[in-house]
């Protein structure tokens, strides 16, 4: 009897489906996972270059750089980190820029949101069909989830502008991100992918106007 029970090959079918399911859906969800991770790639991606393209020609988050270069000699080439360089974050309900850059919460709300209501949370208004033509997006419409506090937006002097230029030096503008990490739906829990920190996806631009109002 024991013999017979020890030579049976009763259920193995089950248990081989077992072991070759679990293996199977573990892969299959995998790929769904890496799928919307490279999504959330290519969303921030455009994102912060929506958003360096926006504070390109915007009046700047850090409202010490209109009189930040030096005036000494009018005329003469701004030379590289002759200022800042000013490094813009939300937090705290507030921000900060360093380098004694003082923080203009519209202006950034105006890259995280583009044209549409300003508010002091990280909601990013749906912009409606008969909005389209009229409306400008922000960093938000692009990489949904997006916080204000992930977004960083830097100024920095590298040799363009002259001194005493009407509208402040042309500073050249990175917009990067910080503190972000993939949204893993099913490997977050069985593997531990949940703290996968996104690289800060940077974009650099060169200042352009930086008009006083909406372009």
């Amino acid at each position: 009897m024991i013999r017979r029970f020890a030579k049976s090959e009763d259920g193995a079918t089950i248990v081989e489906m077992a072991i070759v399911s679990t293996l199977l859906f573990t892969l299959v969800l995998g790929f769904v996972d890496f799928g919307y991770a490279l999504y959330q790639w290519n969303a921030a991606t455009k994102a912060v270059q929506l958003g360096a393209r926006l504070a390109s020609i915007s009046d700047p988050v850090a409202t010490a750089l209109a009189t930040a270069a030096p005036t000494t000699t009018p005329g003469a080439p701004v030379i590289a980190a002759a200022y800042g360089p000013f490094a813009c974050t939300y937090t705290a309900g507030t921000g900060a820029c360093t380098n004694g850059g003082s923080f203009n919460a519209v202006n950034f709300s105006r890259v995280f949101r583009g044209d549409t209501t300003n508010t002091n949370d990280d909601a990013c208004p749906i912009i409606t069909p008969a909005q389209r033509l009229t409306t400008r997006p922000g960093m938000c419409h692009f990489f949904p989830g997006l916080r204000r506090d992930n977004v960083v937006i830097t100024y920095s002097a590298t040799g363009l502008g002259y001194q005493t230029r009407l509208g402040g030096p042309v500073p050249t503008i990175t917009v990067s991100l910080q503190n972000r990490t993939f949204q893993f739906f099913f490997l977050g829990g069985l593997l531990g992918f949940g703290n996968l920190a996104m690289p800060s996806m940077l974009s650099t631009v060169t200042g352009e106007d930086l008009k006083s109002t909406s372009p």
